[in-house]
């Protein structure tokens, strides 16, 4: 008898799941209203240089917690909107962190957001952080959190600017009310 598996190794199996995010890239978690939400679970992720960084380092900011990865296509397509969305909506309070779960480490990764230009910190994505927020199943997967640390939305698949400009707009002080 030959030891054939039945189903791919699991790696293959999860790597299909999280670029094409299956039925899951046409669903997107309802926003909750504000007195509702529980805090976002708090967490702890390495830099691309091996430093920790936490959660409370954006505490008083709006945070867009995108996990992803170098070699998703609809994670790469997302990146320029996420530079452009950084640079005009930083100085107001928002704060992007990319969390990537590429298994090629941190200097893939690296190498990848010098070449892209990316201008939001980035994090080496744990099992425990990636549990903790529902178990990602699918990338990109990016959460919206309020300046108060709570949950408002997440999103399935390739944001849309437009939609998170209208998202995070009242969410953040007024441009001239600094």
């Amino acid at each position: 008898m030959l030891g054939i598996p039945l189903l791919p190794p699991m790696k293959t199996v999860l790597r299909l799941a999280l670029c094409l995010g299956i039925a899951s890239l046409l669903l997107a978690a309802s926003p909750v209203q504000a007195k509702d939400r529980p805090p976002s679970p708090a967490w702890t992720m390495n830099d691309l240089d091996g430093k920790p960084v936490y959660s409370a380092d954006f505490k008083g900011k709006v945070v867009l917690l995108n996990f992803w990865a170098t070699w998703c296509p609809p994670c790469r397509a997302e990146i320029p909107d996420l530079i452009a969305l950084q640079k005009a909506y930083g100085p107001r309070g928002l704060q992007i962190v990319g969390a990537s779960v590429d298994e090629g480490g941190p200097a893939v990764v690296k190498s990848f957001a010098a070449a892209n230009k990316i201008n939001y910190p980035m994090v080496m994505a744990t099992a425990e952080v990636t549990m903790a927020y529902g178990n990602i199943e699918a990338i990109p997967t990016t959460f919206v959190i309020d300046a108060q640390g709570r949950p408002v939305k997440s999103f399935v698949g390739a944001i849309n600017k437009a939609e998170i400009e209208k998202l995070i707009a009242p969410l953040l002080p007024k441009a001239d009310a600094k």
